[in-house]
C-alpha cells in the first residue's frame, strides 16, 4: 500500500510540473472591458461615461492593452475611433466573452440563460441593401432571439475576417476569387434579372421603345468596380446602346435615391422590384432578364453548419432569388 501511495504522489508531482511548464498568457479582462466599451461607443469620452472612469485612465489602459497584444486596435477618423481589422476580431471575441459572462450571472441568479443565437455576417458593400435586408430578416422568423451582427466592407477584407472565424458568412455578388489565399467555399444562393426603374415621368417617356430609348437617355449606374456594372456595360455594348451616364455610385442606396428625384433611369435587382418601387416611389421601365446578377454565400465550411446560415440560404433559394 505504501508503494502504491508513493507512486500516486510521484504521478501527481509529475503532472503538476508538466502543467507548470506550459507557458500561459493571461488576458487582463479589465483591459478587454475598456476596449469593448470604446468599440461600442466609438469614443473614449462615452466609454468614460459608461465605466465612470477618467479619460486618462482609459486611454492609458488601452495603450497597455494594445502593447500587450502587439496590435493597433483603433484608427482615428475625425472625432471617432474605428476598429482596425484585428480590432474587429478582438471585438467579436469580447462580445462572446461578455455574453457568456452574462449567462453565468443569469444562471447563478436563477434567471436562466437568455443567450441568443449569434450570427455574424459580412456584406460586400456593393450588394443591394434591400436584398441583404430581406435575406437577413428571414433568420428572425426562424430564430426570433437571434443576435445579428453585420459588417459591410470590401470582399477581400471580409474574406480575411472569415478566414480567422471573425464572420460566420459573407454575402457577395461574386465568388471568392482564387487569387485570395483564403480557404473558402462559394454557395450560389441564386440569381436575379435586372430591372430599369425611373420616376413616373421618365418611366412613361422611355418605356415605349425600350431598349432603343436608352440611346441618349440619362442613366445612373453603379461604379465600374462592381459586377453589376460589368454586366450592364456588356449588355449595352452588345445591343449598341449609348445612354448618357450622368452619375456613378458605389452605394446602391444612394444610386436609388438619386433615381427617385428624377435625375435618370437606374438599374436594380428584379427580385427586389416591389420593394424598390414602394420605398423609392418609382416605376418599372422594363425588365432585362438576359442580365443575370448572381449572389453567393461564402463560408469556411464546405457544408453549412450554422442553423441561421442554413435558414438564410434556404430562404434565398426558395423565396427571394430564382
Amino acid at each position: 500500500m505504501a508503494r502504491c501511495c508513493m507512486s500516486t504522489r510521484k504521478l501527481e508531482s509529475s503532472s503538476s510540473s508538466v502543467y507548470s511548464a506550459i507557458p500561459m498568457e493571461w488576458l487582463n479582462y479589465h483591459h478587454l472591458l475598456y476596449f469593448w466599451s470604446i468599440a461600442k461607443h466609438g469614443t473614449i469620452a462615452k466609454a468614460c461615461e459608461e465605466l465612470q472612469l477618467a479619460q486618462p485612465t482609459i486611454s492609458a489602459q488601452l495603450r497597455v492593452f494594445e502593447d500587450r497584444l502587439g496590435e493597433k486596435l483603433f484608427l482615428r477618423k475625425g472625432r471617432h475611433l474605428v476598429l482596425t481589422e484585428i480590432g474587429r476580431v478582438v471585438f467579436k471575441h469580447a462580445e462572446d466573452i461578455f455574453s457568456i459572462g452574462q449567462d453565468l450571472m443569469n444562471t447563478v441568479k436563477g434567471r436562466g440563460s437568455g443567450r441568443a443565437l449569434r450570427l455574424t455576417v459580412g456584406i460586400v458593400d456593393v450588394v443591394p441593401k434591400l436584398l441583404a435586408t430581406r435575406l437577413l430578416a428571414s433568420t428572425f422568423l426562424q430564430f426570433p432571439a437571434v443576435r445579428l451582427v453585420c459588417w459591410e466592407d470590401k470582399l477581400d477584407r471580409l474574406l480575411a475576417d472569415l478566414a480567422i472565424h471573425g464572420l460566420d458568412l459573407v454575402i457577395a455578388d461574386t465568388p471568392a476569387p482564387p487569387t485570395i489565399k483564403v480557404q473558402a467555399y462559394n454557395h450560389l444562393m441564386g440569381e436575379s434579372g435586372v430591372t430599369f426603374f425611373a420616376s413616373a415621368k421618365l418611366a412613361a417617356r422611355y418605356r415605349r421603345t425600350f431598349p432603343q430609348s436608352l440611346n441618349g437617355a440619362p442613366i445612373l449606374l453603379p461604379t465600374s468596380n462592381t459586377m453589376l456594372r460589368r454586366l450592364l456595360d456588356d449588355w449595352l455594348t452588345r445591343n449598341d446602346l449609348t445612354p448618357t451616364v450622368i452619375g456613378e455610385f458605389q452605394d446602391s442606396a444612394t444610386l436609388k435615391a438619386f433615381g427617385q428625384t428624377g435625375h435618370g433611369l437606374f438599374p436594380g435587382s428584379t427580385a427586389m422590384e416591389k420593394e424598390i418601387c414602394r420605398q423609392y416611389q418609382v416605376q418599372v421601365v422594363r425588365r432585362v432578364d438576359s442580365i443575370k446578377q448572381k449572389f453567393y454565400a461564402i463560408t469556411v465550411d464546405r457544408r453549412m453548419k450554422h442553423p441561421a446560415v442554413m435558414t438564410l440560404f434556404d430562404t434565398a433559394r426558395r423565396e427571394v432569388l430564382s
